[in-house]
Order: C-alpha cells, then structure tokens, then sequence
C-alpha cells in the first residue's frame, strides 16, 4: 500500500513539471582535482541516464573544455553580454552531456547590468526546464561574486583531500557560506585519498568539525582513490570515466553517483512541492540596493 502511494506521489510531481537541480562544486583551495571532479561526476549522472548540463564559472581558468579534448568559440559571457545565443554556447560532451564555458570578466552580480542579470535568469528557467541537473564547477576560494551565486544554488558539494591545508580550506569555505545562508546542503568529498581509511577519516573529521562549530549537519558522499589514470587521462584530454571505466577511480565514482541519484530521487518523493527557490534567491540578490 506505501509503495502505491509513493509511486502515485512521483506521478503526481513529474506531472507538475520538475525542474533541474542546481549543484556548486567547491574547494577552498586550487590543486584538489575539482573540476575533473565535476567533469567525471557530470558523465556519470549522464551515463545513468540523466539530462547534465555543466556551468565552468572558475573564471579565468576554466578547464572543462580541456579535460574532454574540445576548444570552444563562444563562452557563457558572450551570452550574457548578447554576443551568442544559449545554444550557441552550449557544447556537447561524451556521454550526452553538455557543458557551457564560462569565459573571462564575470564580476559580482551586484556590478552587473539589468539587461546581463535578465539573460542570466532566462538561462537559468530554461536550463531547468532541460536539465536534471545544472552543476556549475567553481573556482577554487571564495571570491565575492562566487559567494552571491552559491548562496542561491541548492546543494554544495565540497572537494577536499586528506592534506590538513587542504581540510582547513574546506571548512573555511563551508563556514563562508554557512554564516550566509545556514540552510545550506553540503556534500564532502575527499579526493586522492591514498587509502579507504584516510578517506573517511578526513571526511569524519570535516564533519565533525561542522557539527561541532557550527552546529551544521553535512553529508558524507565519499572518497576517491590516488590513481594513475587520472593524469593519464589528462594528458588524453579524455575523461577517465570514459577512457578507462575500469580503473578502480572510475569504478568508486560511478558508485558514488548511483548512491546520490538514489539518495536524491528519495528527497523528491518526500519533499513538498516548492516553488523555484534557486531562481527566487538570485532575484532576491540582485534586488539588494537596487530599489
């Protein structure tokens, strides 16, 4: 009987019309793995059949491109500043996925035109009309305009390695954009953890950390390995996921995504039908000093 109505539940959402979720990827310092990270998550939602789109907003030095062997003509910017269409910067990636560099001279928000923040919301409606989920791969650090944009997107995942400059930086970050929006979903992950162990005692003591500070729950999605083929596949300039989907990175990733989608998919059976949060925080943040 509770499978029934949970099913019926999920019928009655999907016949609402969901929209995309949006996911930042973040570290509080470069050198962590980041955007392979969020290029090799990305596949992997893609290879289990959801709609991907990938945002590049490490402005200035986007990689995205070079990780999957693509050059690019137009950016993010282009279409902001009216120069390209959305399609037009929007690329395809291995797998189905699609992914939008960002370009060079994105400010805060707070110093952009009207007409720039109108196509960013145009964008952002249409993207969640398209996408199951828009990820967008920040830059490494906290810069001011980033921060106006992470506090309207809906779920945060933080990249750390074992390394304690590193596992400081994290919760640095966390703790930046926990003061200003303490509902925020984090997500921990720990990148080339040299064992299972280190891992998840880096991640535990991140956690615990949160928990003890700043009395904010944050959520284990796990580790991943040090492993040979990730540098590999960067001098490819093809995805490890893709170039070797057996290498034991490859494999711990693709468990972690079916462990996410799976923990996801539960969220919207439960949660209540909510309007556009993410779209109404960005409006909410640019309005601020503009009356």
């Amino acid at each position: 009987m509770r499978d029934q109505a949970e099913k019926l539940r999920m019928k009655m959402l999907q016949s609402q019309g969901s929209l995309g979720r949006s996911i930042a990827v973040v570290s509080g310092k470069g050198g962590v793995g980041k955007s392979n990270f969020s290029t090799n998550f990305a596949i992997n939602l893609s290879l289990q059949g959801k709609k991907v789109v990938i945002l590049d907003m490490d402005i200035g030095m986007g990689n995205v491109h070079i990780l999957i062997g693509k050059t690019t003509q137009f950016s993010f910017k282009d279409y902001l500043m009216g120069e390209a269409t959305l399609n037009e910067v929007m690329y395809e990636g291995p797998s189905n996925l699609k992914y939008i560099p960002g370009g060079s001279g994105l400010t805060s928000v707070m110093e952009w035109t009207k007409q720039m923040f109108d196509s960013l919301i145009i964008a952002f409606e249409e993207l969640q009309k398209s996408f199951d989920y828009i990820l967008f791969d920040m830059g490494a650090g906290a810069a001011n305009w980033s921060l106006d944009l992470l506090t309207s997107i809906d779920e945060i995942i933080v990249i750390s390695t074992a390394e304690p400059t590193s596992i400081t930086d994290a919760y640095s970050m966390m703790k930046f954009i926990h003061l200003k929006d303490q509902s925020k979903k984090f997500y921990l992950l720990c990148n080339r953890a040299y064992s299972k162990e280190e891992g998840q005692e880096t991640l535990q003591r991140l956690q615990n950390t949160m928990a003890k500070f700043l009395n904010k729950e944050v959520t284990i999605l796990g580790s991943l390995p040090e492993d040979p083929v990730v540098r590999k596949a960067v001098r490819e300039q093809v995805p490890f996921s893709i170039a070797y989907p057996d290498s034991p990175i490859a494999k711990t990733l693709k468990e972690i995504v079916i462990q996410f989608i799976n923990n996801d998919e539960i969220k919207v059976i439960h949660a209540p039908v909510q309007s556009n949060s993410f779209l109404s925080k960005l409006r909410s943040i640019f309005s601020k000093g503009r009356v």
